[in-house]
């Protein structure tokens, strides 16, 4: 990429100057006299390393990490843990797949949905923006208000879905605790970490890891030869390949409205391919070893009678988890609390980004300091997760196949808009606009987009709690139909935006 894409339309002190820009950080530029910032509470929390910055944009000049392996660790740390495990058992139990059939479902449709949000993560250190502030140039200031809302109850959802498998995994090793108050210690753990920001979340990712690592390695140690007890599946339809194909896609692909949160702190001078690739196997490695074993472990259970009372009739990943470390005895016990406590990290990133789709949203909530949102987000999962603990596999099964839908349609209309319509120029995204509606996109078209593709979509999912008439036939092709069809509906549609609104 030539160097002019490396820079911003505008210096920071040109920026500085632009009224526009400078009205537009009025009302949450730290320091502000009248703002929350200077609390002395707000003060005291900044002082101990709790993270300020908002949705406001990361001047040139200010990104200056260059620590980028972070990113793997995130992204790996995230994915490396239970949650992980348990969407691979969807194939067996909601498909009817077989091992092989499973996996090789794990490993292509994973290899090919870990890529858009991959790139997304590139954008971070050319343009310093988070995710939904970047969209903003192609939905609009108020039109991006929508796949706020949407990424909002998505992150929402996974925290529900880790909040409920940490609480069981901490319940199955005390038989006095109830999912209830595991529930309630893993969000408690990852509000904190999400409360203070960037430094300590990357911290966190950073060293998390490692001993879910020998946690899963012990599982593979002392329960691996009944993974091979598995009866023979029927030969796999392409209905159901392609059925659990989309919850697969919906499990990753839903990093792409998120992507550029942990990246926007990056040195604009690394290589794209960098952070890609980082990003990339960030994602692939964990989320593939790990379904892969949870459909093997799902599948061997009923011919392992301790691990078929632990998994029990409700889907209770935490109690099979434990049941396969019981051979070790106490510190069998041991790594199933370190392995509820894996959920944490993918809550606490989810919180971590949730704060700022409130602030688009809602715009004038971006007075409202960061963390604040962090205990909002917890205050709206946690509850939820309680709830539906007992419909775990309902839940996890529909939501994951859901969100797959309007994430894809998103991801397409924002690669058409970069590469079509602004030549891949990053310059183009001016800081100078970024909070003033009236120079941002009238996004019309990228709502349009995005809404039209659902009348093709619609007809293409084949879900437990929807069958169209495409999909009952051919398997759920709805995120698959998604990208081409929004990205094809944008084009036409935006350059009649740009027609009429540049005549404004």
């Amino acid at each position: 990429m030539s160097n002019n894409h490396l820079q911003e339309k505008d210096s920071t002190t040109d920026l500085e100057k632009d009224s526009a820009y400078r009205d537009g950080l009025s009302a949450i530029i730290p320091g502000d006299k009248h703002g929350w910032l200077s609390h002395p509470l707000a003060k005291s929390l900044l002082s101990w390393g709790v993270e300020e910055r908002g949705t406001i944009p990361v001047p040139e000049k200010e990104r200056m990490d260059t620590q980028y392996y972070k990113i793997f660790f995130l992204w790996f740390s995230m994915n490396f843990n239970i949650l992980s495990f348990s969407a691979g058992t969807i194939g067996p139990i909601a498909f009817g797949l077989g091992l092989r059939d499973s996996c090789l479902v794990i490993l292509f449709f994973n290899i090919l949905a870990c890529a858009l949000p991959a790139y997304l993560n590139t954008w971070g250190p050319r343009i310093g923006m988070r995710q939904m502030i970047q969209s903003r140039y192609s939905f609009g200031y108020f039109g991006v208000i929508i796949p706020a809302i949407l990424n909002l109850i998505g992150m929402s959802g996974f925290n529900i879905l880790n909040g409920i498998l940490g609480g069981q995994a901490l319940a199955s090793v005390s038989g006095n605790m109830s999912w209830d108050v595991g529930i309630v210690i893993i969000f408690v753990i990852a509000l904190l970490i999400s409360f203070m920001g960037y430094r300590v979340l990357n911290w966190y990712e950073r060293v998390s890891w490692f001993p879910v690592l020998i946690a899963f390695l012990v599982v593979l140690g002392v329960g691996g030869k009944n993974l091979y007890n598995a009866q023979p599946a029927e030969p796999a339809s392409a209905a159901a390949i392609l059925n659990f194909a989309s919850v697969i896609a919906g499990f990753v692909i839903t990093y792409s409205p998120l992507a550029s949160d942990f990246t926007m702190y990056y040195s604009p001078t690394v290589p794209q391919s960098r952070i890609f690739w980082y990003a990339y196997i960030g994602y692939l490695v964990p989320i593939v070893l790990l379904q892969c074993l949870g459909a093997a472990a799902v599948l061997a259970a009923p011919n392992v009678p301790s691990w078929n009372e632990g998994y029990g009739t409700e889907g209770n990943i935490g109690g099979l988890l434990d049941a396969m470390l019981g051979p070790v005895g106490n510190f069998g016990k041991f790594l199933t609390v370190l392995l509820s406590l894996s959920v944490a990290s993918n809550i606490a990133g989810a919180l971590y980004s949730i704060c700022f789709n409130f602030q688009v949203m809602i715009p004038a909530m971006s007075r409202v300091p960061r963390y604040v949102f962090s205990i909002v987000g917890t205050v709206i999962a946690l509850p939820l997760s309680i709830v539906g603990a007992h419909r775990f596999y309902a839940a996890l099964t529909d939501f994951l196949s859901l969100i797959g839908y309007w994430a894809s349609a998103y991801g397409a209309i924002l690669l058409v808009e970069h590469h079509y319509f602004r030549k891949g120029d990053f310059s183009t995204y001016d800081h100078a606009i970024w909070n003033v509606p009236g120079r941002l996109p009238w996004g019309a078209a990228a709502l349009t987009a995005g809404i039209l593709s659902f009348a093709l979509i619609i007809p293409c999912m084949n879900q437990v709690w929807y069958q169209g008439p495409i999909g009952i036939t051919s398997g759920d092709i709805g995120f698959e139909i998604a990208f081409p069809l929004a990205a094809l509906l944008y084009i036409p549609l935006r350059k009649l935006e740009l027609k009429y609104q540049n005549t404004k």
